[in-house]
């Protein structure tokens, strides 16, 4: 009987051991079912774009659009006020330097100029009378010297006869004194002529240096009245295609009025950047652009100072060949390196940047039933892929289409 008593009760204990186990598995499978339940969700797969992470090369570069404008833009004003007579090339034309693009006509100019040109022509010519009545005074005063030589001449000739004849006794003494003072007289005269000669030389070269020089400069005035007229004929001041010409047959254009533009064969790409990468642009910088096939190359040469509306300009120059078929206002795509290519673990571009801020991704499992969330740091980016700093590994699948359907939950079950 105590034998049989003691297997019952062995057995009870086993049993209950069982139902004990069995509750706590439950228990915990529920728990989990609940867990996994509230941070989970189900995706449709066919709505969500999967890539793979690679290792590769990544090239640091952007993507920015660039217009084609003019290098420069020469702008026409009328130097001289006038009314438009004759229009000789219309707008879009190539032109060469020195074309005449208008004719303007200006009456009052005209009688003006002929009223200076008479004036100048009057100083002229009195500035050349004066110089020869100089001529003639100083030929005067030559003259005068050779008459006074002459006759001094004579005195100290007679001067001379008349010492040996008084030392002779042979004539008077009143006559000896009296040809002595006439030679003396007539020698301070030759004295005080000579210094008056030499005065007038002096006096002479300076004012006929100041003569020539007050010509010179009525010639360089005369030049630049003529010159007026001139400007009346608006020319082409460099090679190049004639813009928008705001002038009409019989406008009255008003000096200085701007009237019309010349865009220069040189060409220019001007590109809009974002400011995110406003310390990273800098003068030197390569870009470059196909085309029909063919690759062209750019390097930036200047950089704006200004931001407007999230956005700073840039100045590129070709620096090879460029389209023939290249026409201002023409828009292209340009690739804007930023640095030098490197080997770095790579994940295509997506929409799931802009819902995780590239802070965390979706890592799928290898047969794409479940999805789990991951942490990850980023770095750079260029229009095809985003450089993995930490987090992934190549091989790896992600999810990279919008994350902004998934909430925070840690886990997709793919569908």
């Amino acid at each position: 009987m105590d034998t049989k008593n003691e297997k019952k009760s062995r057995f009870s204990k086993k049993m209950i051991c069982i139902i004990i186990a069995s509750i706590t598995v439950l228990f915990w499978g529920v728990w989990m079912t609940f867990r996994v339940n509230s941070s989970s969700m189900n995706v449709n797969k066919d709505g969500i774009t999967i890539s793979t992470v690679q290792k590769g090369e990544f090239n640091d570069y952007i993507r920015v659009v660039g217009q084609v404008i003019p290098d420069h833009i020469i702008y026409l004003d009328a130097i001289e006020g006038g009314r438009v007579e004759e229009r000789l090339i219309e707008e879009g034309a190539q032109v060469k330097a020195g074309d005449i693009i208008l004719r303007l006509s200006n009456p009052l100019l005209n009688i003006g100029i002929l009223q200076s040109e008479a004036n100048l022509a009057y100083q002229e010519n009195e500035l050349r009378n004066t110089r020869l009545n100089m001529e003639q005074e100083h030929l005067s005063l030559k003259q005068e010297r050779i008459t006074l030589n002459k006759e001094l001449i004579q005195k100290q000739r007679r001067f001379q006869q008349y010492s040996h004849l008084f030392q002779k006794n042979l004539i008077s003494r009143e006559d000896y004194l009296q040809s002595q003072e006439d030679y003396n007289s007539i020698s301070e005269q030759v004295k005080i002529l000579d210094e008056r000669i030499k005065q007038d030389v002096q006096l002479r070269d300076n004012q006929l240096q100041s003569l020539n020089e007050n010509i010179r400069n009525i010639k360089k005035s005369l030049l630049l009245v003529r010159e007026r007229l001139e400007n009346l004929k608006i020319k082409a001041p460099v090679d190049g295609q004639l813009g928008n010409i705001e002038a009409q047959i019989g406008q009255s254009i008003s000096q200085g009025e701007r009237i019309g533009q010349i865009i220069t064969p040189e060409l220019k790409i001007e590109a809009k950047i974002d400011e995110h990468y406003v310390e990273r642009i800098h003068p030197g910088l390569l870009a470059n652009f196909e085309r029909e096939g063919k690759k062209y190359s750019l390097k930036i040469t200047k950089v704006y100072p200004e931001v407007q509306n999230g956005q700073f300009r840039t100045d590129l120059h070709f620096i090879s060949d460029r389209p023939v078929n290249i026409r201002s206002g023409q828009t292209y795509h340009l690739d804007l390196q930023l640095g030098d290519p490197i080997e770095a673990v790579l994940i295509p571009r997506g929409s799931f940047y802009q819902s995780s801020g590239g802070e965390y991704v979706y890592v799928v499992d290898e047969k794409e039933k479940v999805a789990h969330l991951r942490q990850v740091r980023l770095g750079r980016q260029n229009p095809l892929y985003y450089e993995v700093l930490d987090g992934l590994n190549p091989g790896e699948k992600v999810i990279i289409s919008g994350y902004d359907l998934f909430g925070k939950n840690e886990h997709l079950k793919l569908r």
